[in-house]
C-alpha cells in the first residue's frame, strides 16, 4: 500500500456552522470546499482535516492534532470563543488538552518536547 494523505473526519449535523468552528479552531477558513457538505483543511503535506456533513455519524470523531506550543494555543483559542479543557501531563514531557466542537467531536491537542 502506498498511501499519498491521511484524511481525519469530523462528522458534523450543521455543516456551515461546523465550519465556522473549525475556521476558527485553526485560525483560517477551509483550503477546499470540493462538494455540498465538505470543507478540507490542508493541515499538513499528508494530512487533511475534513469535516463533513453526516448526522447519524456526528459527535463521534477523535481528532488528535500536535502542537509546538499548547499553552500559545490554547490562548488563541480562548480569544476565538473555545474553551479547552486544562492542559494535563502525559508521559515523558507530552501535555495534552481537548477542546469540542459543536457536535462534541473531540479535538485534542498535544505538545510533545523536541527531542534533540
Amino acid at each position: 500500500m502506498h498511501l499519498t494523505h491521511v484524511l481525519a473526519v469530523a462528522p458534523v449535523t450543521d455543516h456551515e456552522a461546523a465550519v465556522d468552528w473549525y475556521a476558527r479552531l485553526l485560525g483560517r477558513p477551509a483550503d477546499a470546499r470540493p462538494m455540498p457538505g465538505l470543507a478540507d483543511w490542508h493541515l499538513t503535506d499528508g494530512g487533511w482535516l475534513q469535516v463533513f456533513a453526516d448526522p447519524a455519524h456526528a459527535g463521534k470523531a477523535l481528532i488528535n492534532l500536535a502542537v509546538t506550543d499548547l499553552d500559545t494555543e490554547l490562548a488563541t483559542l480562548a480569544a476565538h470563543g473555545i474553551a479547552a479543557g486544562a492542559a494535563t501531563p502525559g508521559k515523558d514531557e507530552v501535555r495534552f488538552a481537548s477542546v469540542h466542537d459543536p457536535d462534541g467531536n473531540r479535538v485534542t491537542l498535544i505538545e510533545r518536547p523536541a527531542v534533540g
